[in-house]
């Protein structure tokens, strides 16, 4: 069963269009306003998104173009309507960034075959997203190995040298030493973990049940502590300014978490040390990571995915390149909303919107650590 969103002012049209698309085997949406279709659209990511143009407020371009610029719904099928082509005609419409156009009146059978053309299409367009990401992974066979034996071999090499001149070692050196082993040990744990997480994300095709909503203090905390690791592990704590005043928001601990230390550690990752770094997560569930960084196209935007680091040759960074990947699967999976604004000139603007919609919530924590 696919899911069709439809978004038109007329409300016998949604009444009839609905009808007939579940008569189908469809499962159906409705949205009465262009903002009503953005936001069911990113809350339920459909498989088809189709939408009146003339419609008083946010008419069909604007949803049309917010949807084309959200990376979560940016490849869906999106098909326009209207009864007035003086106004905007099949072909502007296309390029516009519409996948079909439908000129009122039509019937039920052209609806329908129209759907069914779409459908087809998202499915060839997911075969294609499947090839691409048999290729990223296939440079594993260069990204992997280094990633994983370069820290490895830092903690055998140090390891040897703590063996072999212990006793000739000051308590300096023997902490410094220390310190690096720790160091390497941290980066293998991380992308092993990240590399773990994320194929299991892969490997589900559905949002997970609805979780219960975290407690403010326990979100402050957990947000602190990894936010914290991660400025220490860049050296970058005095680049930042920070605002960590959240309330409830829905998800799964350890997820969330790995949503926050991961944007933070991209913003440190791809700006230089001494530009500033703003962190922000309040009271409206909105975490915002800002940098002063190179910032992306919107080619890479729209390319994030495991195993690519753009620029690599460039810009030498370590990693495997799973951090935004990473984001935007967790993301989806906890049906939150996930925007990047990028500029060559003034970096990059990553936010995550959590729900914050009320329910039980889990008591307060103490503490939350990086996950064993």
């Amino acid at each position: 069963m696919k899911t069709i969103l439809l978004i038109d002012d007329d409300e016998i049209i949604l009444r009839i269009f609905s009808m007939a698309l579940r008569s189908h085997g469809q499962r159906v949406l409705t949205a009465a306003s262009g903002d009503e279709g953005i936001a069911l659209a990113r809350q339920h990511l459909p498989d088809l998104i189709i939408s009146d143009i003339n419609m008083p407020g946010t008419d069909g371009r604007s949803v049309l173009q917010a949807l084309r610029a959200d990376p979560q719904l940016s490849t869906k099928q999106i098909v326009l309507m209207t009864g007035n082509t003086t106004a905007l005609t099949p072909r502007t419409g296309m390029n516009l960034g519409a996948d079909d156009f439908l000129v009122k009146p039509f019937s039920l059978d052209s609806l329908l075959r129209c759907v069914d053309a779409r459908l087809r299409r998202a499915e060839l367009n997911w075969r294609v997203e499947d090839r691409m990401i048999l290729d990223l992974r296939s440079t594993l066979s260069s990204t992997l190995p280094h990633e994983l034996f370069t820290p490895l071999a830092g903690i055998l090499g140090l390891t040897e040298i703590l063996r072999t001149e212990f006793t000739r070692l000051s308590e300096t050196e023997v902490t410094e030493l220390l310190n690096d082993i720790h160091a390497s040990g941290e980066r293998l744990h991380r992308t092993l973990r990240n590399y773990l997480l994320l194929l299991e994300l892969q490997a589900q095709s559905t949002p997970s049940p609805s979780a219960a909503l975290i407690n403010p203090e326990t979100v402050r905390t957990m947000a602190q502590t990894r936010i914290d690791a991660t400025l220490e592990r860049h050296t970058r704590r005095a680049d930042v300014r920070m605002e960590i005043d959240p309330g409830p928001i829905r998800g799964e601990i350890v997820h969330v978490a790995t949503i926050i230390e991961e944007l933070v550690d991209n913003a440190c990752r791809f700006s230089a040390p001494g530009t500033p770094i703003e962190i922000r997560l309040l009271k409206d569930g909105v975490l915002r990571v800002r940098d002063r960084g190179r910032g992306m196209t919107p080619g890479q935007v729209e390319r994030i995915g495991a195993f690519h680091q753009f620029d690599r040759k460039k810009h030498e960074q370590q990693g495997l390149g799973l951090g935004l990947a990473l984001v935007k699967l967790l993301v989806a999976r906890h049906e939150a909303c996930f925007t990047i604004e990028h500029s060559s000139e003034t970096g990059s603007i990553i936010s995550v919107a959590f729900q914050t919609s009320p329910a039980s919530l889990l008591p307060p924590i103490a503490s939350i650590s990086q996950p064993g």
